[in-house]
């Protein structure tokens, strides 16, 4: 736990949010380096518990589903915010991607999943896992596995390998194209992904537009980096 506070860069005065606070075993190592922590947890089972646990500390505990929750009014207390957590395997992605989206006052996230899905968070172009996630991943940060967590430490130990992954926002978009230009792309390129490009794309990406953005079209969609499907996205506006 206190690796894991350590690799968030948590000290303190910084302000955290823990998703999946449990039994506070986190929480604690939180609170221990100074830090004010909003432990957010949807196990009404649990709460009582963890209101015990960190009782005396800086800690507010919030009953709720992070995917559902009013962040807004979650995170009043602070401009900036880090998360931490430890998000489950069917969560662990789209939770990631909507508050990368929709959730700006946390400008960086420590998260521990599962291999597989720390692989896809973290993937640039020409690996193997790389995909929409990784591509939108991208477009709002830099992400990076920085340690991996035996199954050994866990009861029961389960069996699936955890990573964590490091999610640093960016303070501007590193590509000229919106999101929403760049992610219908995204979507029908990857629907065929062992397509080359001027197939899966064709009737939304014309020739002209894959050689003004320099973009192979005889590449795959796992070929291509965020620059290059930002590029795509671009010049097809200006050619629209």
């Amino acid at each position: 736990m206190r690796r894991i506070a350590r690799l968030a860069g948590v000290g303190e005065g910084d302000h955290v949010v823990e998703i999946g606070a449990g039994l506070g075993s986190l929480t604690l190592a939180l609170a221990e380096t100074g830090a004010s922590v909003v432990a957010v947890e949807i196990d009404h089972r649990l709460v009582s518990v963890l209101s015990e646990v960190v009782a005396g500390r800086d800690v507010v505990v919030v009953t709720g589903d992070a995917a559902s929750l009013e962040w807004p009014d979650v995170l009043e207390r602070a401009p900036v915010w880090r998360l931490v957590a430890n998000l489950p395997y069917n969560v662990a992605t789209p939770l990631v991607l909507d508050l990368l989206r929709d959730v700006p006052q946390i400008e960086s996230m420590l998260v521990m999943v599962q291999r597989e899905a720390g692989e896809r968070l973290a993937a640039g172009a020409g690996d193997n896992a790389v995909g929409i996630p990784s591509m939108i991943v991208a477009y709002h940060g830099v992400a990076r596995i920085v340690g991996r967590v035996p199954a050994s430490v866990f009861v029961p130990r389960p069996k699936v390998e955890s990573v964590l992954v490091s999610i640093d926002r960016h303070r501007t978009p590193p590509v000229a194209a919106s999101l929403s230009e760049i992610e219908p792309i995204l979507r029908k390129a990857y629907g065929q992904r062992r397509k080359m490009l001027r197939r899966s794309l064709a009737g939304v990406i014309e020739a002209a537009v894959f050689a003004a953005a320099g973009v192979d079209p005889m590449a795959r969609p796992q070929d291509l980096s965020l620059a290059q499907w930002g590029a795509l996205a671009e010049q097809r506006r200006r050619d629209s």
